[in-house]
């Protein structure tokens, strides 16, 4: 066959084949970039590209299939029909949502970013919140959990380092004594290593036989109760503290009608859970100090005259140092295991003008950093564990993290003998037939029927909401269900009802924003609600759709959309990196040309 190239290069590439050979590299389909360039090829790419827009850059996303009708609210007249069917993939792409960055990036750098503006928010304002909340005293707390074994750790007496994720100070030695040689178990007690960032040993015991797995495990599972006592202790401290100074209480009144008194002052917490190395967590709270509006207790207002940031920091100092209390008993321990928090507290007033050393953007962010991560810091990873799969799992014998696994399994066992059949309370029967005519002391109906026809429905519905199993009598129970979390069952970010707005609000806003992008109109500032106004001409779609499955169809497809969505991020990145420098350096008084 005739070639069109030029004859150079000379060197021949393979026998029998020269160098002006028209060669081309093969695609196969089955490979990620064959059936990217079959996607790419298609007439209907660019479409497609649009169509997995909003799930593009997700790792799994979810498919969903069905119908999408378009109804008018006065009528109910529908106007239009959409099928999944004519759409690419028969499928609309949803993303998966997921806040761990170890299992989808693009989705946790969604929650992050949502979480950054929701914990902002309770310190300056904005979003709904009132702005006057920037006068408020704000405390940057850490609660970390006790000691439950010597572990290897990196200690830096001074730091030298301008940036502390990037620390190359030169550390201390681990453990370094003198009087000390084998534990009891004939290990070395000591370590003379100056441990490096990132070092793999940070976090582990230097005698696994000697760590006490089962307290820790049993600590991170009440770790909750003890967040919840101490915020608790924190304001019967700050309600003396008004009693002392002579500031009244405030009457309240309920939703049924009384009357109760209230201390004036209350606090609004924001925290997230973190996971150290070691396997144990600890918490990072902004304590907010807000009082109490007799006529709005869901308003948001000031501390009375005289609370300062040094009385909250006392609050809470008091109540970490005074909360301690037993669990239950078990089998394995019937006095049950003490519970109080570590020696090791940090207490920093958060400045909200961006003057001390805490400002309000830095502890946003790195509450928000925290709230993307799980147990990725213990080296272990994986979803919810059964009994078919503990055993990969757990092992008494194992490493570190097997054996907090195993720890959790074995306590978490049930320890209730079960009843037998015979001696189970038979459930009481009703009698067929009709009863005498009676009047519903509810709705008033006169029925011969057991139940009241007309009550049923919401006698039912309560019914649904209560739990469908009994309350278990054994707390200890919950280890089994969160042991690949390595006993902590709690969410990882958790706030006070007033504290601040909520993610829902905020994804509303996203998708209200999604939907009208693209017209021309003035969008409500973002320190107040989303519009939830619905004009009368405004049409609604309704869907009816069902799970069709999750991923990509092809690995070419997801390299594409991926790629697709990495590149807008990084637009956007560029693009708020050039305004922020703009207006950084754009004088006082001239407005910006974006």
């Amino acid at each position: 066959m005739a070639s069109t190239l030029d004859l150079t290069p000379r060197t021949a590439l393979a026998r029998g084949v020269g160098s002006n050979a028209d060669t081309t590299t093969p695609v196969y389909a089955y490979t990620a970039a064959g059936s990217a360039f079959q996607r790419a090829t298609r007439p209907d790419y660019f479409g497609w590209l649009d169509h997995v827009r909003a799930a593009a850059g997700c790792t799994r996303p979810i498919r969903l299939a069905g119908s999408l009708y378009t109804v008018e609210p006065g009528t109910g007249r529908i106007l239009d029909q959409r099928h999944t069917d004519a759409m690419p993939d028969a499928a609309i792409y949803k993303a998966c949502g997921n806040r761990r960055a170890t299992v989808c990036p693009t989705c946790a750098q969604t929650y992050q970013r949502d979480a950054f503006q929701l914990l902002r928010a309770g310190l300056v304002g904005g979003k709904g919140v009132p702005e006057s909340v920037a006068s408020h005293p704000a405390v940057f707390a850490t609660f970390t959990a006790p000691s439950f074994g010597t572990v290897h750790a990196r200690k830096v007496k001074r730091h030298t380092c301008r940036n502390r994720r990037r620390c190359d100070c030169r550390a201390e030695p681990c453990h370094a004594r003198r009087d000390t040689g084998l534990c009891a178990h004939g290990r070395p007690a000591v370590c003379w290593a100056r441990h490096e960032t990132g070092d793999a040993v940070l976090g582990h015991p230097l005698c696994l036989d000697c760590y006490d797995h089962d307290h820790q495990v049993v600590w991170n599972i009440f770790s909750g109760e003890l967040w919840h006592r101490t915020k608790q202790a924190a304001e019967r401290w700050l309600a003396k503290l008004a009693q002392r100074r002579g500031i009244p209480r405030v009457e309240l009144v309920t939703a049924s009608g009384k009357t109760r008194k209230v201390a004036p002052v209350r606090l609004s917490p924001g925290k997230v859970a973190e996971l150290q190395a070691r396997g144990a967590v600890h918490f990072h709270a902004i304590a907010r100090l807000d009082g109490v509006d007799g006529l709005d207790p869901d308003n948001v207002v000031p501390p009375p005259a005289g609370f300062t940031v040094d009385d909250l920091v006392d609050a809470l100092r008091h109540a970490a140092r005074q909360i301690a209390f037993h669990t239950p008993p078990h089998p394995d321990r019937p006095d049950g295991w003490p519970i109080a928090w570590g020696e090791q507290l940090d207490l920093e007033p958060i400045a909200t003008d961006g003057t001390g050393e805490v400002t309000d953007s830095l502890v946003a962010g790195y509450l928000a950093k925290y709230a993307t991560k799980s147990t990725e810091a213990t080296g272990h990873t994986s979803t919810r564990l059964t009994a078919d799969t503990i055993g990969d799992f757990a092992d008494p014998d194992g490493d570190h993290t097997a054996r907090l696994i195993d720890a959790c399994w074995r306590i978490g066992r049930p320890t209730n003998a079960p009843v037998p059949l015979s001696g189970r309370p038979r459930e009481r029967r009703p009698r067929p037939g009709f009863i005498e005519r009676w009047e519903c002391p509810d709705c008033g109906t006169h029925t011969r029927y057991r139940a009241c026809p007309v009550c049923v429905a919401q006698r039912q519905a309560a019914l649904d909401a209560e739990p469908s199993k009994p309350a278990s009598g054994n707390p200890y129970t919950r280890l089994r269900r969160w042991a690949h979390m390595l006993g902590y069952g709690g969410h990882f970010l958790t706030k006070a009802r007033r504290y601040s707005v909520t993610f829902q609000l905020l994804r509303d806003t996203r998708v209200q924003y999604r939907r009208h992008e693209h017209q021309d109109h003035e969008h409500p500032a973002a320190s107040g609600p989303p519009v939830e106004q619905v004009d009368e001409d405004t049409t609604l779609i309704v869907g009816s759709l069902t799970f069709a499955g999750v991923g990509w169809h092809t690995s070419g497809d997801a390299l594409l959309a991926n790629t697709a969505a990495a590149l807008a991020r990084e637009r956007r990145t560029t693009g708020r990196e050039e305004l922020a420098h703009e207006l950084g350096t754009t004088p006082a008084g001239i407005a910006s040309a974006a």
